[in-house]
Formats: structure tokens, C-alpha cells, sequence
């Protein structure tokens, strides 16, 4: 295939994609709107995780649907899992197409980050399978992210810019991809904690899209784990956009607005792990500084590449 054709195949591999997950979203709907209650876990949710054994996921939080749910949340992983391999193909021809690294510029990076999300959700769903309930509360953002990629930050296969011809391209941006797409999903886990938390508080009411989460405990622990898997990569990113950095413009560190967001954004997520051992913080202030992290994240990734101006403006990046 010519590159024209390989950029073809991948724009419209992005297209299936997002209609892929679009199914899935309506079979997790579905899922949730016939599906049981998951039992309420035994763990206090104010005072944070206990230290004692926490509960099997999967035998707290809802594998006991009647066999027509069970199928809804088969179809809807079969969907994700699906998308996930076509969104792939994304990359891989993008790649192709423009005989490079597939995240070069912002329209590659952020699908990039957005896949990796998908892929961390998928491996959580797999190893607790009453996860699966929070496959409606991932997936919808990431239709609407795919979406809005697609409309407002397209770009063109080409090849990259003079500025990112370095092989510190594959090392820096790759685990900054990977640290982003991981703390999205821890993101959107401790939003459910707080809603989960604020229904259990109140009494448990049996009704509405709250009620059929996984218990709050179970939701702090996700939110938790991935977390602490994501920091010490977006730590290796923050250390070696500033190798590149010395080796691109002579000094390890200059303030750019890309560098510092950067730095809160590490900042804040330290805060987080800290925060989660910490008496007093445990639990819902812990939860919100984590939602503030991705928050963080995403204006990182939007405002100062799009709105401010500094060395890191060519690509959206690094």
C-alpha cells in the first residue's frame, strides 16, 4: 500500500473505531440498566481502605446478573476489545504512512493516550470482572475525547517536525503517553469513588446508574493502584523530557509553560499517594486531589499547547 493509502486506512480505522465504542457503550448501558445491585461491601469507605484482606471484586460487585445481563456485558468488552484493536490499527498505519514514530504532533498523541486508557480498562475489567460495570463511566469519555480529536486537532500524515527528529522522541513521549492514559483512568475512578461514597453515606438507595458501581472501597482501590502505576512512569517522562531538553537546547530545565504544568501535574499526583497514607486525607480529600491531577493533565495537554505559546509549541508533545 502507498502512504496516501496507509493514512486513508487509518483515518478510517479512527472512524470505526469511535463507532465501535459507541456500541459498547450501549451495550454497557444496557448492562447497567437490567442488571442487579452489587452487593454492598463490608469496609468502611470514610476512613479509607482497611488494612485487612479486601474483598474478591468479582464476588462483590455484581457477576451474579441472570445470563441476558451477563451477555450485554460480554457483547460490550467484545465491542471495547474490538475497537481496542482497530484503534490500534490507527497508529500502526498512521505510523506507516508516515514512516515514523505515530505521535508526533497532537491528533496522534492524545489517540494514543486515549488507546491506552481503553487498554487499561480492558486489563482491569479482565483480572476483577465486576469492574466491568465501570465500562460505561470509561467509555463514553472516550468516545467524546475520539471525537473531539478528531474534529478540532486532525492533522495530516507527514513527517515530523525538524525539532522532533531525536530518538528521545520514542523514550519521552512514549511514557508520557502511557503515564497520561493510565492516570485518565484513575481520574475517572476516583470521580466514581465520590459518587459512589456520597451514595453509600446516604443510605444505599437502590435506585439510578450509582447504585450498580462497584462498592466505593473497590473504586478507591482501582483509582489507587493504577495510580501508583502511572506515577513512576510519568516521573521517567518528566526526567527525560529534561535529558532532551539539555540535549535539544542546553539546559535540563527553563520554566517553559509545558515543563511547568508538567511539574504540577507530578506535583499533585506525589500529593495523591501521600495523601492516601496520610490520617485526615484518606479517603474523599484524598479522591478529589487525584481528580485535580487529571484535570491538570488535560490542560497540560489542551491549553498550553493550544492557548500558550513556549518551546513546545511545534508538536504538542514532549
Amino acid at each position: 500500500m502507498t502512504a496516501d493509502q496507509l493514512a486513508a486506512l487509518s483515518d478510517t480505522l479512527f472512524s470505526v473505531s469511535v463507532g465501535l465504542y459507541s456500541l459498547a457503550v450501549v451495550a454497557f448501558c444496557a448492562q447497567l440498566a437490567f442488571g442487579r445491585r452489587p452487593a454492598r461491601a463490608r469496609e468502611l469507605v470514610g476512613a479509607g481502605v482497611p488494612a485487612g484482606p479486601a474483598p474478591a471484586d468479582a464476588a462483590a460487585d455484581g457477576v451474579d446478573d441472570p445470563a441476558p445481563v451477563r451477555r450485554w456485558g460480554q457483547a460490550a468488552m467484545a465491542l471495547t476489545a474490538l475497537g481496542a484493536l482497530t484503534h490500534a490499527g490507527v497508529l500502526v498505519a498512521r505510523g506507516m504512512a508516515a514512516d515514523r514514530l505515530p505521535w508526533g504532533n497532537m491528533y496522534e498523541f492524545a489517540t494514543a493516550v486515549v488507546l491506552v486508557a481503553v487498554v487499561a480498562f480492558l486489563v482491569l475489567a479482565l483480572r476483577s470482572p465486576g469492574l466491568r460495570h465501570l465500562g460505561l463511566f470509561v467509555l463514553a469519555p472516550v468516545v467524546v475525547s475520539l471525537v473531539a480529536i478528531g474534529l478540532f486537532l486532525y492533522a495530516e500524515a507527514g513527517p515530523l517536525v525538524a525539532a522532533l527528529r531525536s530518538s528521545w522522541l520514542a523514550v519521552h513521549v512514549t511514557t508520557a503517553i502511557l503515564g497520561f492514559g493510565v492516570f485518565f483512568v484513575s481520574g475517572i475512578a476516583s470521580v466514581l469513588y465520590l459518587a459512589r461514597s456520597r451514595h453509600e453515606a446516604r443510605g444505599g438507595d437502590a435506585s439510578g446508574l450509582v447504585a450498580h458501581l462497584p462498592s466505593a472501597a473497590t473504586l478507591d482501590r482501582v483509582a489507587h493502584r493504577t495510580a501508583v502505576f502511572g506515577f513512576p512512569i510519568w516521573t521517567f517522562a518528566v526526567i527525560a523530557g529534561a535529558i532532551w531538553a539539555e540535549s535539544a537546547w542546553g539546559r535540563f530545565w527553563g520554566w517553559d509553560p509545558k515543563e511547568t504544568w508538567a511539574f504540577i501535574a507530578w506535583v499533585v499526583y506525589a500529593a495523591y499517594l501521600h495523601a492516601r497514607t496520610t490520617a485526615g486525607w484518606r479517603g474523599r480529600p484524598a479522591a478529589w486531589v487525584n481528580v485535580v491531577g487529571l484535570a491538570v493533565m488535560v490542560f497540560n495537554l489542551l491549553y498550553v499547547n493550544m492557548v500558550s505559546t513556549g518551546l513546545h509549541s511545534y508538536g504538542g508533545v514532549n
